[in-house]
C-alpha cells in the first residue's frame, strides 16, 4: 500500500471523481457527453472515444489535487495511456490524484428486495493486475431497492468477502452498497444497511482498511458514526441520479462525507466544445462539488 497515497485520501481535502462508467452505461455517457451511437462503430471504437473523453476530462487545467483527492477507473482506462503514462501513473506522477479501479463485472437478477454483484471469477488475476498498475484502491458496487433484512445482509456480507480477498492483495476496497434514490422504503433501507455494516466491520482485524461508498442518507448524517470506525478510511457519497444541484445541497449537511460523484460531476461537457468552454464548465462543476465536500456548516 502507497502510505503517501492512503494520507491523501485520509487526510486530503476533496472530492474523488467517478470515471468508471463501463459495458451498457459506456454509450450513455457518450451520448450524455454529446457522441452520438452512430457516431461510432463496435466496441474498440467506443472504448476508444470513451478512453479520449476520460483523457480530456484528467488533462484538464481544472483537474487538479487542490479539490480532487481520488479518480475511480474502469479496467479499460487502467490498460490505456496518457501522454505515454498509464493511466493511474499519469493520475498520481502528474496530478497527485489517487487511482482507483473499478472491479464489479455488474448486478445479478434482483432477490430478497436486492441485486448482488455477479461472481468475478477471476478477481485474483485482477487483484494482481491492479497492483501492477500502481492502482491505490478498488470499488465495487450492489444495489438495495427493499426494506428486506435478509437481501441487505446478504449484500453486505458479500461485500465484505471481496472486501477481505481485496485487502490480502494490498489495496484499499470501497464498498458501495447502493440504496436505490427512488425506493418507497428508502429510509428503512438505511437503517438495516446501517446495522449490517455496523456488524460486519466489528469482524474486521485491526489493520483491515475500508472506504464506505453511500447512497446520500434520508436523514442528515445517518452513517456518522460509522466514519469514526478505525477500520473506515473514508465515506463517500454517490450522487445516485439526483441532479447536481440537489446532491450539493444534501451532501453539504452530512459532515465527514465527501462526493464520489460520476453522472453529476461530468454534467454539462460536451465533445463539440472548446478546451476553453470545456475546462470552464469543468471548473464549475468541480468548485461546487468541491465545496459541498469539504464546506460543511
Amino acid at each position: 500500500m502507497n502510505l503517501e497515497q492512503l494520507k491523501v485520501i485520509k487526510d486530503g481535502r476533496g472530492f474523488i471523481s467517478a470515471l468508471d462508467q463501463s459495458g451498457g452505461s459506456t454509450p450513455k455517457a457518450l451520448l450524455s457527453y454529446g457522441i452520438e451511437e452512430n457516431e461510432y462503430s463496435g466496441e474498440v471504437e467506443m472504448m476508444n472515444l470513451v478512453h479520449k473523453m476520460r483523457s480530456r476530462i484528467i488533462k484538464s487545467p481544472s483537474y487538479t489535487n487542490k479539490h480532487i483527492v481520488g479518480a475511480i477507473l474502469f479496467e479499460h482506462t487502467m490498460n490505456n495511456k496518457i501522454d505515454g503514462k498509464y493511466t493511474a501513473d499519469y493520475l498520481w506522477d502528474v496530478k497527485k490524484v489517487v487511482p482507483f479501479l473499478k472491479i464489479d463485472l455488474g448486478l445479478a437478477e434482483m432477490k430478497h428486495g436486492v441485486k448482488l454483484m455477479k461472481p468475478i471469477p477471476n478477481l485474483d488475476e485482477i487483484l494482481d493486475h491492479a497492483v501492477e498498475r500502481n492502482i491505490f484502491g478498488t470499488k465495487m458496487r450492489s444495489v438495495i431497492y427493499e426494506a428486506k433484512e435478509k437481501g441487505i445482509n446478504k449484500l453486505v456480507a458479500q461485500q465484505f468477502d471481496f472486501a477481505k480477498k481485496i485487502i490480502a492483495h494490498g489495496l484499499v476496497p470501497i464498498i458501495e452498497p447502493e440504496v436505490d434514490i427512488n425506493s418507497p422504503e428508502k429510509f428503512e433501507c438505511e437503517a438495516y444497511l446501517r446495522n449490517a455494516l455496523k456488524k460486519e466491520i466489528k469482524k474486521l482485524s485491526k489493520d483491515d482498511l475500508i472506504m464506505l461508498k453511500l447512497t446520500l442518507p434520508t436523514v442528515d448524517n445517518f452513517y456518522s458514526k460509522l466514519s469514526e470506525n478505525e477500520n473506515v478510511v473514508k465515506i463517500v457519497a454517490l450522487s445516485g441520479g439526483y441532479e447536481r444541484d440537489k446532491a450539493c445541497a444534501i451532501l453539504k449537511r452530512n459532515n465527514n462525507v465527501i462526493a464520489s460523484f460520476s453522472r453529476a460531476f461530468a454534467e454539462g461537457l460536451n465533445d463539440k466544445q472548446t478546451d476553453e468552454e470545456f475546462d470552464s464548465l469543468m471548473k464549475k462543476n468541480i468548485l461546487e462539488i468541491y465545496d459541498a465536500s469539504v464546506n460543511k456548516d
